[in-house]
């Protein structure tokens, strides 16, 4: 069994020998994004050729570091912004119109707990799903193997160390549920969404 198999089934791999020309070329489009002031709007997207998957409408704000950027999947309208750390050894799966903060870091890898095997430079790693509509305030970091449900929010600076339900406001260290989001939530928003439409017809007369 080779390297990027015992990758995928999530056994202990040499990341190592799996730094092949696509890995270098995955460097240099990193190097080349973050040489600009505004990420992929204008001017063509190297990330396009080196993310699984760059959805329409989605934006990737500079600077940000992954290690791989092959097992990263963003979906449609995604706004993720400056200084993303995406420790990409397993897949990252980030769902449409999900919001990501500023300084958020998502970890894959994992080493193994004792040094006479970690000092061989193996490791293991677990993928990481984040739902549609979710919303991970700035600091977040999120360790490897958790799910997000779809419209969670999470609460800047938390550590996320366990699988967070769909709806819910989490917070923490680690990060817990605090709180479901509600219809008067949803009611609430949506008519200081409608005041603000009001006041924009309103400057147009």
């Amino acid at each position: 069994m080779n390297d990027e198999k015992r990758r995928q089934e999530g056994k202990l791999y040499s990341s190592a020998k799996l730094h092949d020309q696509k890995w270098i070329e995955a460097k240099m489009a990193l190097d080349a994004v973050n040489q600009r002031s505004f990420g992929n709007r204008g001017g063509g997207n190297p990330l396009k050729d080196v993310f699984a998957e760059l959805g329409e409408g989605s934006s990737v704000i500079p600077p940000l570091y992954y290690s791989q950027g092959a097992h990263i999947h963003i979906g449609d309208h995604v706004f993720v912004n400056a200084w993303l750390m995406v420790l990409d050894e397993a897949d990252v799966v980030i769902g449409d119109h999900a919001y990501i903060g500023p300084n958020v870091s998502i970890y894959t890898p994992i080493h193994p707990l004792v040094p006479s095997v970690r000092n061989t430079g193996l490791q293991y790693a677990k993928p990481v799903h984040i739902g549609a509509n979710v919303w991970i305030g700035g600091s977040v970091t999120i360790l490897p193997g958790v799910t997000i449900g779809e419209g969670a929010v999470i609460g800047a600076g938390s550590v996320v160390t366990k699988d967070i339900p769909a709806g819910v406001v989490a917070v923490g260290n680690p990060c817990r549920v605090i709180r479901k989001i509600t219809e008067e939530d949803q009611a609430y928003w949506e008519a200081e969404y409608q005041a603000y439409l009001d006041e924009e017809d309103q400057a147009k007369e």
